[in-house]
């Protein structure tokens, strides 16, 4: 298969300035990647009964990052890597269901919602769309101190019956290396 080009330059956030869909040419991957196909056998239940919740950034392979393979881990993305009730539904489906016992947090330095004022970011939506989110943002400024505060959140989910083995790490991306942190700081 032949190299991708993986670095467009974007246009600034917000237009459409040079933007053309990429959907079909990704299926044109997908057939040369199923030619080739060699993971047939996998299981559902990761290998390593390990979930990982980590950042959507496109910077991030959270694969190379941490040296897995297909099948060895459940992957969970979202802004920021930050534990929402979508992420304790998604963990707790994970440990009760498909047998994972360690949980690896990954965010990374920055990052997008380090940028984002929640109350400003809510008010341009309200403002623009007549109606205000419900969700949070979960913007922050100090991703070692979001990452604690993750932390805590599993820690103190009822829904998280495996709390021995959970460890957060902010990835840098400057140089490409983890930086574990710990509760106590």
């Amino acid at each position: 298969m032949g190299s991708i080009d993986h670095s467009p330059t974007p246009a600034p956030a917000g237009t459409d300035a040079g933007f053309e869909p990429s959907t079909d040419e990704l299926l044109a991957h997908n057939q040369a990647y199923a030619a080739g196909f060699e993971d047939r056998g996998l299981q559902v239940a990761p290998m390593r009964r390990l979930a990982v919740v980590a950042c959507m950034d496109s910077r991030m392979d959270v694969f190379a990052i941490l040296g897995l393979g297909n099948g060895e881990a459940h992957i969970i993305r979202n802004a920021g890597g930050v534990i929402t009730d979508d992420v304790i539904r998604s963990l707790c489906l994970s440990q009760r269901l498909l047998g994972t016992r360690e949980v690896i947090l990954v965010h990374h330095t920055d990052c997008g919602l380090q940028r984002v004022s929640e109350d400003e970011f809510k008010a341009e939506l309200e403002a623009e769309l007549g109606i205000k989110p419900w969700w949070s943002v979960e913007a922050f400024t100090d991703p070692y101190a979001d990452v604690r505060q993750s932390i805590q959140r599993l820690l103190h989910s009822p829904f998280i019956t495996h709390r021995d083995h959970v460890r957060g790490f902010v990835y840098d991306v400057h140089d490409g290396r983890l930086h574990e942190v710990t509760v106590d700081g």
